[in-house]
């Protein structure tokens, strides 16, 4: 989980923001919980104190990012950096989108299990996180990572790697990039996962 910008638009201290009676990045942390991966690493970097204790108490595990301003690129390479050497794929999400939840995940994970290197999820055809690579395809995403880009761009120019996985159904990739969009997602009654949500019918 990628979450050591500066979160600049928002005004900083984004991802300690309240949303639904605990922090952003909590309200993403409980909905990752029942994904079938085998840890989570969340990449800190600009509030490294702020979210350290609160992430670690959800029982993940923390990777800082001292090169977090040189942009997004940076944290993609230190959270695979930091996965373990028998992890044969990793899934890549925003901290600051809540309501992406496992289910995505799950479908990501499937995917994979029937042969995807690459696997992407998607909303209304178009694609967006998270993104699941092979263990295999790490060093080539590596080295075309750079800059703020993250994976966008990999994903294009590599279109027979990709493969697409609808999650309307089971997601929301709406992410936060000011106040006014947490605004929005209070206001639509979107303050936990799809995921607890359907825990509770």
């Amino acid at each position: 989980m990628l979450a050591a910008g500066a979160g600049s638009r928002f005004g900083g201290g984004k991802l300690l923001a309240p949303f639904g009676g605990r922090a952003l990045i909590e309200a993403t942390l409980l909905g990752l919980r029942g994904a079938p991966v085998n840890e989570t690493i969340v990449v800190v970097g600009n509030d490294v104190e702020g979210l350290r204790g609160l992430c670690e108490s959800y029982g993940v595990r923390i990777a800082e990012n001292p090169d977090w301003a040189e942009g997004m690129a940076t944290s993609v390479k230190k959270g695979l950096s930091a996965c373990s050497a028998d992890a044969d794929a990793a899934v890549l999400m925003l901290g600051d989108q809540p309501l992406v939840g496992a289910r995505a995940v799950e479908r990501l994970v499937e995917a994979h299990e029937g042969g995807a290197a690459v696997a992407v999820a998607t909303y209304g055809g178009r694609r967006r996180n998270p993104a699941l690579f092979a263990r295999g395809t790490w060093p080539m995403l590596e080295e075309e990572l750079s800059g703020d880009e993250g994976a966008r761009g990999f994903l294009k120019r590599h279109p027979e790697m990709v493969t697409e996985v609808p999650c309307d159904d089971v997601a929301d990739p709406t992410d936060v990039d000011t106040r006014e969009d947490l605004r929005r997602l209070e206001e639509r009654g979107l303050g936990e996962p799809m995921n607890q949500k359907e825990a509770r019918r």
